[in-house]
């Protein structure tokens, strides 16, 4: 998909086309495990794959396997997802999360496994290539040591405390939350 170039301007440093994947056909209703919590395959969304392995000191188990896979292995973290805007996503990709202005359950970064859930908060944007309109959402892994489990279930926070300097929030988010994929989806 030619959208990839739309988003960012140097391509090779974010993305990894051999990992991207096309939900777009996809009617899988099934849910696995990932990280021993609910996953639900992004069926309609065409995921762009981010330059991840290798990228932090703690290796790749965070991620899991590769592949098509019912259960969890060791270290492996959970799937969450996270609506955003095209910016948002540039943002994020090129820095890291940071924390937002909305504090339901307290200050710091949202996310959910519920991925309907998630593709409420994504925003739309329209191609500058071909006019179409689309829709844009995260997928991350993200630490259960350092998730909180909000009131309402399918919210998780990672929890920022307010006065947090640039540089501890990173470190935070960093062994946090990590983002492995950018999906797309038709509107």
């Amino acid at each position: 998909m030619n959208l990839r170039k739309e988003m960012f301007v140097n391509m090779d440093e974010f993305f990894e086309p051999r990992f991207d994947y096309d939900f777009r056909k996809s009617r899988d209703k099934s849910v696995c495990m990932r990280g021993n919590e609910p996953y639900k395959r992004p069926c309609g969304w065409y995921r762009f794959a981010l330059k991840v392995l290798d990228k932090y000191p703690d290796g790749n188990a965070w991620l899991g396997k590769d592949g098509w896979r019912s259960r969890s292995v060791a270290g492996e973290w959970p799937v969450s997802y996270h609506g955003t805007s095209v910016e948002g996503a540039r943002g994020i990709v090129t820095s890291h999360y940071k924390a937002g202005p909305r504090e339901l359950y307290g200050r710091g970064i949202y996310s959910t496994y519920d991925i309907s859930q998630a593709s409420s908060y994504s925003k739309e944007f329209t191609s500058k290539k071909n006019g179409k309109r689309f829709r844009v959402m995260m997928q991350n892994r993200i630490n259960p040591e350092m998730r909180n489990v909000c009131k309402r279930k399918d919210y998780w926070l990672i929890e920022i405390p307010e006065g947090t300097s640039p540089d501890e929030e990173k470190k935070i988010v960093e062994k946090s939350i990590r983002p492995y994929g950018i999906l797309i989806k038709k509107v």
